[in-house]
Protein backbone atom coordinates (compact mmCIF):
# COMPACT_ATOMS: atom_id res chain seq x y z
CA UNK A 1 0.00 0.00 0.00
CA UNK A 2 1.53 2.96 -1.26
CA UNK A 3 2.23 6.05 1.29
CA UNK A 4 0.37 9.45 0.76
CA UNK A 5 1.54 11.88 -1.09
CA UNK A 6 2.47 15.65 -0.34
CA UNK A 7 -0.92 16.95 -1.91
CA UNK A 8 -2.59 14.30 -0.08
CA UNK A 9 -1.08 14.79 3.09
CA UNK A 10 -1.80 18.74 2.64
CA UNK A 11 -5.77 17.90 1.93
CA UNK A 12 -6.01 15.88 4.33
CA UNK A 13 -4.90 17.81 6.80
CA UNK A 14 -6.62 20.93 5.89
CA UNK A 15 -9.99 17.99 5.74
CA UNK A 16 -9.50 16.92 8.88
CA UNK A 17 -9.41 20.58 10.80
CA UNK A 18 -12.66 21.64 8.66
CA UNK A 19 -14.21 18.34 9.32
CA UNK A 20 -13.37 18.72 12.85
CA UNK A 21 -15.49 21.61 13.21
CA UNK A 22 -18.55 20.14 11.69
CA UNK A 23 -18.81 16.12 13.04
CA UNK A 24 -14.96 15.61 15.53
CA UNK A 25 -16.71 12.26 16.35
CA UNK A 26 -17.80 10.99 12.57
CA UNK A 27 -14.28 12.03 11.69
CA UNK A 28 -12.66 10.24 14.28
CA UNK A 29 -14.29 7.02 13.49
CA UNK A 30 -14.27 7.39 9.68
CA UNK A 31 -10.36 8.12 9.63
CA UNK A 32 -9.58 4.95 11.70
CA UNK A 33 -11.74 2.74 10.20
CA UNK A 34 -10.14 3.72 6.85
CA UNK A 35 -7.08 2.70 8.55
CA UNK A 36 -7.97 -0.45 10.26
CA UNK A 37 -9.57 -1.95 7.09
CA UNK A 38 -6.55 -0.67 5.27
CA UNK A 39 -8.30 1.48 3.21
CA UNK A 40 -5.49 4.16 3.25
CA UNK A 41 -2.01 3.97 5.60
CA UNK A 42 -2.94 6.32 8.00
CA UNK A 43 -0.10 8.70 9.01
CA UNK A 44 1.77 7.76 11.85
CA UNK A 45 0.66 10.46 13.56
CA UNK A 46 -3.36 9.66 13.04
CA UNK A 47 -2.81 5.72 13.42
CA UNK A 48 -3.96 5.46 16.89
CA UNK A 49 -7.40 6.41 15.52
CA UNK A 50 -7.16 2.83 14.05
CA UNK A 51 -7.39 1.16 17.43
CA UNK A 52 -10.17 -0.98 18.83
CA UNK A 53 -11.02 0.80 21.67
CA UNK A 54 -10.47 4.24 20.12
CA UNK A 55 -13.19 3.21 17.32
CA UNK A 56 -15.55 2.14 19.74
CA UNK A 57 -16.05 5.50 21.87
CA UNK A 58 -16.06 7.29 18.03
CA UNK A 59 -18.65 5.15 16.93
CA UNK A 60 -20.93 5.59 20.19
CA UNK A 61 -20.25 8.92 19.85
CA UNK A 62 -20.86 9.41 16.48
CA UNK A 63 -24.41 7.10 17.37
CA UNK A 64 -25.35 9.99 19.88
CA UNK A 65 -24.54 13.11 18.26
CA UNK A 66 -26.39 11.82 15.05
CA UNK A 67 -29.90 12.22 17.28
CA UNK A 68 -28.66 15.15 19.36
CA UNK A 69 -28.07 16.89 16.29
CA UNK A 70 -31.23 17.26 14.94
CA UNK A 71 -33.20 18.03 18.15
CA UNK A 72 -33.95 22.04 17.77
CA UNK A 73 -32.45 23.66 20.44
CA UNK A 74 -30.66 21.15 21.67
CA UNK A 75 -28.08 20.94 18.59
CA UNK A 76 -27.65 24.28 19.65
CA UNK A 77 -26.62 23.29 23.39
CA UNK A 78 -24.21 20.70 21.91
CA UNK A 79 -22.68 22.85 19.73
CA UNK A 80 -22.02 24.91 22.46
CA UNK A 81 -20.42 22.31 24.71
CA UNK A 82 -18.09 21.19 21.92
CA UNK A 83 -16.93 24.48 20.95
CA UNK A 84 -13.91 23.78 23.67
CA UNK A 85 -13.62 20.45 22.25
CA UNK A 86 -13.67 20.90 18.32
CA UNK A 87 -11.26 23.40 17.45
CA UNK A 88 -8.22 21.93 19.34
CA UNK A 89 -9.31 18.12 18.27
CA UNK A 90 -8.96 20.09 14.76
CA UNK A 91 -5.49 21.30 15.48
CA UNK A 92 -4.57 17.91 16.72
CA UNK A 93 -5.65 16.09 13.90
CA UNK A 94 -4.18 18.23 10.94
CA UNK A 95 -0.82 18.34 13.03
CA UNK A 96 -0.93 14.64 13.23
CA UNK A 97 -1.17 14.26 9.39
CA UNK A 98 2.54 14.99 9.46
CA UNK A 99 3.61 13.99 13.02
CA UNK A 100 7.07 14.47 14.82
CA UNK A 101 9.40 13.93 12.03
CA UNK A 102 7.71 16.75 9.98
CA UNK A 103 7.46 19.24 13.07
CA UNK A 104 7.74 22.36 10.98
CA UNK A 105 5.05 21.27 8.86
CA UNK A 106 2.94 19.62 11.78
CA UNK A 107 2.44 23.41 13.45
CA UNK A 108 1.56 25.15 10.36
CA UNK A 109 -1.22 22.44 10.39
CA UNK A 110 -1.87 22.61 13.92
CA UNK A 111 -2.56 26.31 13.56
CA UNK A 112 -4.60 26.04 10.03
CA UNK A 113 -6.81 23.18 11.23
CA UNK A 114 -7.55 24.90 14.48
CA UNK A 115 -8.30 27.97 12.07
CA UNK A 116 -10.36 26.08 9.57
CA UNK A 117 -12.16 24.18 12.33
CA UNK A 118 -13.00 27.24 14.12
CA UNK A 119 -14.54 28.49 11.14
CA UNK A 120 -16.68 25.21 10.22
CA UNK A 121 -17.81 25.10 13.90
CA UNK A 122 -18.95 28.96 14.04
CA UNK A 123 -20.92 28.07 10.56
CA UNK A 124 -22.56 25.40 11.82
CA UNK A 125 -23.41 26.96 15.20
CA UNK A 126 -24.36 30.15 14.06
CA UNK A 127 -26.53 28.77 11.34
CA UNK A 128 -28.37 26.28 12.95
CA UNK A 129 -29.10 28.59 15.87
CA UNK A 130 -30.60 31.04 13.11
CA UNK A 131 -32.64 27.69 11.65
CA UNK A 132 -33.49 27.40 15.03
CA UNK A 133 -35.90 30.67 15.42
CA UNK A 134 -38.21 29.19 12.85
CA UNK A 135 -40.49 26.77 14.65
CA UNK A 136 -40.79 23.70 11.90
CA UNK A 137 -38.16 20.94 12.64
CA UNK A 138 -37.49 19.84 8.81
CA UNK A 139 -35.09 22.43 7.63
CA UNK A 140 -32.99 21.58 10.90
CA UNK A 141 -33.38 17.90 10.28
CA UNK A 142 -32.35 19.15 6.85
CA UNK A 143 -29.36 20.93 7.72
CA UNK A 144 -27.73 17.86 9.94
CA UNK A 145 -27.98 15.38 7.08
CA UNK A 146 -26.16 17.84 4.64
CA UNK A 147 -23.64 17.89 7.25
CA UNK A 148 -23.61 14.03 7.88
CA UNK A 149 -22.88 13.89 4.06
CA UNK A 150 -20.52 16.63 3.58
CA UNK A 151 -18.00 15.21 6.09
CA UNK A 152 -17.34 12.09 4.50
CA UNK A 153 -17.55 13.09 1.07
CA UNK A 154 -14.58 15.32 1.44
CA UNK A 155 -12.77 13.55 3.51
CA UNK A 156 -12.85 10.96 0.66
CA UNK A 157 -12.41 14.35 -2.17
CA UNK A 158 -9.33 14.70 0.42
CA UNK A 159 -7.40 11.90 -0.50
CA UNK A 160 -8.92 10.46 -3.77
CA UNK A 161 -8.90 13.68 -5.46
CA UNK A 162 -6.86 16.39 -3.68
CA UNK A 163 -6.68 19.24 -6.13
CA UNK A 164 -10.69 19.05 -6.28
CA UNK A 165 -11.10 18.97 -2.81
CA UNK A 166 -8.79 22.33 -2.72
CA UNK A 167 -11.28 23.50 -5.32
CA UNK A 168 -13.76 22.91 -3.28
CA UNK A 169 -12.50 23.64 -0.16
CA UNK A 170 -12.04 27.10 -1.05
CA UNK A 171 -15.25 27.76 -2.24
CA UNK A 172 -16.76 26.12 1.08
CA UNK A 173 -14.25 28.46 2.96
CA UNK A 174 -15.73 31.98 1.67
CA UNK A 175 -19.66 30.13 1.84
CA UNK A 176 -18.78 29.49 5.50
CA UNK A 177 -17.43 33.15 6.20
CA UNK A 178 -21.13 34.62 4.32
CA UNK A 179 -23.35 32.09 6.41
CA UNK A 180 -21.32 33.21 9.80
CA UNK A 181 -21.79 36.78 9.19
CA UNK A 182 -25.63 36.54 7.68
CA UNK A 183 -26.73 34.30 10.62
CA UNK A 184 -24.61 36.70 13.22
CA UNK A 185 -26.92 39.53 12.23
CA UNK A 186 -29.81 38.04 12.42
CA UNK A 187 -29.47 36.81 16.05
CA UNK A 188 -28.12 40.41 17.16
CA UNK A 189 -31.46 41.34 15.42
CA UNK A 190 -33.26 38.69 17.81
CA UNK A 191 -31.74 39.58 20.51
CA UNK A 192 -32.10 43.45 20.07
CA UNK A 193 -35.96 42.35 19.43
CA UNK A 194 -35.88 40.17 22.69
CA UNK A 195 -34.25 43.61 24.64
CA UNK A 196 -36.67 45.94 23.31
CA UNK A 197 -39.78 43.63 24.48
CA UNK A 198 -38.83 43.37 27.85
CA UNK A 199 -37.92 47.19 27.64
CA UNK A 200 -41.62 47.88 26.93
CA UNK A 201 -40.01 49.75 23.66
CA UNK A 202 -42.17 49.03 20.45
CA UNK A 203 -40.87 46.20 18.82
CA UNK A 204 -40.93 46.25 14.83
CA UNK A 205 -39.56 42.97 14.29
CA UNK A 206 -36.80 41.09 12.60
CA UNK A 207 -36.37 40.03 8.98
CA UNK A 208 -35.99 36.27 8.50
CA UNK A 209 -31.98 35.09 8.40
CA UNK A 210 -32.65 33.73 4.94
CA UNK A 211 -35.48 34.46 2.19
CA UNK A 212 -35.56 35.18 -1.07
CA UNK A 213 -36.05 39.14 -2.53
CA UNK A 214 -39.51 39.29 -3.60
CA UNK A 215 -40.92 42.53 -5.73
CA UNK A 216 -43.27 45.38 -3.80
CA UNK A 217 -46.37 44.72 -4.73
CA UNK A 218 -47.75 46.40 -7.61
CA UNK A 219 -43.80 46.92 -9.03
CA UNK A 220 -43.05 44.64 -12.17
CA UNK A 221 -39.93 44.32 -14.03
CA UNK A 222 -39.91 45.15 -17.65
CA UNK A 223 -38.55 42.53 -19.91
Amino acid sequence: MNSLDMPQLLALAAALGWASGVRLYLVVLLTGLAGYLGWIPLPSGLQLLAHPVVLAASGFMVFVEFFADKIPGLDSIWDMVHTAIRIPAGAALAAGVFGADHAAMALVAALLGGGFAATAHAAKATTRAAINTSPEPFTNVGASLVEDTAVPVGLWLAVAHPLVFGLLFIAVLVLSVWLIRKSWRFLKSLLGRVARIFSGRSDPGVVPAFQLKKNPPGDSSNV
